[in-house]
């Protein structure tokens, strides 16, 4: 018997090139489609409403920094007019808000083999998921065995039905693919050598929820480009939004990638100028848009990993009026703006924990009277040597801290792989770490966030009052030019806290297993 693994391998082969079925044609799909399209690769565009109807009855004008296309792709309203095979891929490129119902509509089709069997779409086909934020992956999961995310950069424009504008230059976009949770294999490199005929940059990568954690930093201006002008206040409230997604991002352990998209322009087009973001197309548009994993997402987060993020629920918030209220897009002023956004003040419990700290404050700080404890959490999967790497040199008056014994409890059948210690023995820990309960404690590693993050969260769970996570870790500390010290450090004193567990709530399995990746 063939396993659904196996015949996936054999989707885009040499000896059966795939064909394309593009699951939504907005800005993005349709522009995948049009380039797909025109390269002779076959494709098949799926669309719904106003965009459905244009594009049967006039076909797609494709509009490029190099001119006009006037282009009859292949066109379907949903599964029930399309006849899949197993030499299909599945490009899902719906808004995030309609992944559930787009993934449940195609898993169960029935898939054609070439030993003449039959099979369904969730087994024998790799989806793609090709939308903005973090939560279309997992969500697909829940129904197709293999899914595969994709990050699209592409300054694409959809507002009139029938026609899409794509500044892209010199390529249409630059994509970046990975296996969900992580990993490449031959099928993503299949894929994206099909989609490399038309014309795209196409990076296959082993971590692509960085990237997405990447993609969606930049998203982050969608909501506050579809409300408001371009101002200094915007501005500030987008670094608002970017520190709190920071924030967020160092306590769950998501490190975020730094995307390559070097040779990568958004051209002019004088007859089309850019009409905003996708979230400012949908407002004017009249189209539901993708806050709620945007923003939202960083809400969602923060409320999972006890992070306040009062600014992010405020601009979802937002939209959502102005969707209720009709606002044009663009439409509001600073005033507004700066009625929307909180105060420090208004955050649950007061003024939102600070979770980053820079290298120069915690260098000021060093030598002031009551220093902070500095905690050296140096770990990564399979490699013992932290300790060692610690002593060859670390922040001074650094403490190293063991990630699997320090940070971890007991191992017992069903713990999982890094169970919670118990209140008690974190509590003897970090007494003999030198915390008490008036000081400030860093905690720092040298791989990017994965391992300072899970120490940030336990012990703010367990009931230290204030915990940073150094930004930048260890390499920003020696890019800075401060010195290191090496061997082994001791507290200046003896701590004092207690500990009783229980402040943040416990996250879930599938988000604490980001910090192990």
């Amino acid at each position: 018997m063939t396993s659904a693994s196996t015949r996936t391998e054999t989707i885009a082969g040499a000896d059966h090139p795939a064909r394309y079925v593009v699951i939504g044609a907005g800005a993005v799909g349709a522009s995948i489609a049009a380039e797909l399209h025109r390269s002779g690769v076959e494709t098949l565009l799926v669309a719904r409403g106003a965009q459905l109807a244009a594009l049967r009855e006039h076909g797609l004008t494709y509009v490029r920094p190099d001119g006009s296309h006037r282009l009859r792709i292949p066109v379907a309203a949903g599964p029930d007019e399309v006849e899949l095979t197993e030499h299909d891929v599945l490009l899902l490129a719906t808004k995030s808000q309609d992944t559930a119902g787009a993934a449940a509509e195609w898993a169960w089709r029935p898939v054609k083999r070439t030993d003449g069997g039959t099979g369904v779409a969730a087994a024998e086909l790799p989806l793609v998921t090709l939308q903005n934020g973090l939560a279309n992956e997992r969500t697909a999961l829940r129904w197709f065995d293999r899914v595969i995310g994709g990050v699209v950069w592409i300054p694409a424009t959809y507002v009139v039905p029938g026609e899409i504008v794509n500044h892209g230059h010199p390529v249409p976009a630059v994509l970046f693919l990975g296996e969900y949770p992580n990993g490449t294999g031959a099928v993503t490199e299949r894929i994206a050598t099909g989609l490399r005929k038309g014309g795209f940059t196409v990076h296959p990568v082993p971590d692509i929820t960085a990237h997405k954690a990447a993609k969606l930093l930049g998203n982050l201006v969608n909501t506050l480009d579809a409300l408001y002008p371009p101002s200094a206040l915007r501005d500030a409230a987008l670094e608002t939004l970017r520190a709190e997604a920071r924030a967020v991002y160092a306590a769950a352990g998501i490190v975020p990638a730094t995307p390559d998209q070097s040779g990568f322009t958004v051209a002019e087009i004088a007859t089309h100028p850019r009409a905003g973001n996708s979230t400012r197309q949908s407002l004017t548009r009249a189209a539901l848009p993708e806050t709620d994993y945007l923003d939202g997402e960083i809400v969602l987060l923060g409320r999972l990993h006890g992070v306040p993020t009062p600014a992010a629920a405020a601009i979802q918030a937002r939209v959502h009026r102005a969707i209720a209220e009709a606002t044009p897009a663009g439409s509001l002023d600073d005033a507004d703006l700066a009625a929307t956004l909180p105060a420090p003040s208004e955050a649950a419990g007061g003024d939102p924990p600070v979770v980053l700290v820079g290298v120069d404050e915690v260098y000021r700080r060093a030598a002031q009277a009551n220093p902070p404890v500095l905690l050296d959490v140096r770990w990564a999967p399979g490699d013992p040597g932290g300790e060692l790497r610690y002593r060859d040199g670390h922040l001074p008056g650094a403490v190293h801290v063991d990630l699997d014994t320090d940070l971890g409890g007991r191992h017992e059948t069903g713990a999982g792989p890094r169970p919670l210690p118990s209140p008690r023995r974190l509590q003897a820990a970090a007494r003999r770490w030198g915390i008490r309960r008036d000081t400030t404690v860093v905690v720092y590693d040298d791989n990017g966030g994965p391992a300072a993050a899970r120490a940030w969260w336990l012990l703010r769970w367990a009931g230290v009052p204030d915990v940073r996570v150094l930004e930048g870790g260890l390499a920003a500390w020696r890019d800075a030019g401060f010195a290191e010290a090496a061997g082994s450090a001791r507290p200046r004193a003896a701590g004092d806290i207690e500990l009783d567990g229980g402040h943040l709530p416990v996250p879930a399995a599938d988000r604490m297993a980001t910090c192990r990746r």
